[in-house]
Parts: structure tokens; C-alpha cells; sequence
């Protein structure tokens, strides 16, 4: 995904737009259609809950939906590597989504620890 974004409505954006570019890609089996229907979801919808939070009614609010695009951060990272690991020859572009699902998830960590702990 190359030079890091730091607004992270546009890197949500982004990936999920990445993750679908990925699925387009692999060869058009069983287990990759459904899996890729999985990760489509979980990508866009981290995106979706993040724009969401910022989008609050009030402070519960926020973490509850930022708690959710953590989540679904979470199961992104899932379904991207069982494809990395269902069709080797298209690991290194697996790995480069997994290694942006991880920094997601990371730092809606970090945003949900700072703002419960103010």
C-alpha cells in the first residue's frame, strides 16, 4: 500500500478499496468467493464503524463503534491469511493487507485506550 496515510477514514477507505482489488485477483474458487465475501465485509466495515465513531452522539458512542472497527479489523487479518494461505501465488499481496489489517488494528487500539483512560 506504499507511502502510510494518516487520516484514517482515508486508510480504511483505501484498504477496503485494496482488499477488493486482491479478491478480483484470485482464481475463482469456492473457498475464495466465500472467504472473499467475508473480507469484503470485514474490510469495509471497519472503514464504515470508524467513520461512524467520529460521527458521535456522545463518548459511549464513539468507543462502542470504534470497539466494532477494531473487530472487524480483527476478523479482516482472519480472512486475509487463510487466503494468503489457500493460494500461494498471491502471498506477497496478502501479506502487504495483512501487514495494513494489523497497523488498523493497532491503532484503533491505541484511540480507544487514550480516549477510555481521559
Amino acid at each position: 500500500m506504499g507511502n502510510k496515510i494518516y487520516n484514517l477514514e482515508e486508510r480504511t477507505y483505501l484498504c477496503a478499496r485494496e482488499c477488493r482489488f486482491f479478491i478480483k485477483m484470485l482464481p475463482k474458487t469456492l473457498n475464495n468467493i466465500e472467504d472473499g465475501k467475508q473480507l469484503i465485509r470485514a474490510s469495509g466495515s471497519v472503514g464504515a464503524n470508524y467513520i461512524e465513531a467520529n460521527e458521535k452522539l456522545g463518548e459511549k458512542d464513539f468507543l462502542m463503534r470504534a470497539k466494532i472497527a477494531r473487530k472487524e479489523a480483527k476478523e479482516g487479518e482472519y480472512w486475509l491469511k487463510l487466503l494468503k494461505d489457500l493460494n500461494s501465488g498471491y502471498s506477497s499481496k496478502a501479506g502487504e493487507l495483512i501487514i495494513e489489517a494489523v497497523e488498523r488494528r493497532k491503532i484503533l487500539s491505541s484511540i480507544i485506550n487514550k480516549r477510555s483512560s481521559s
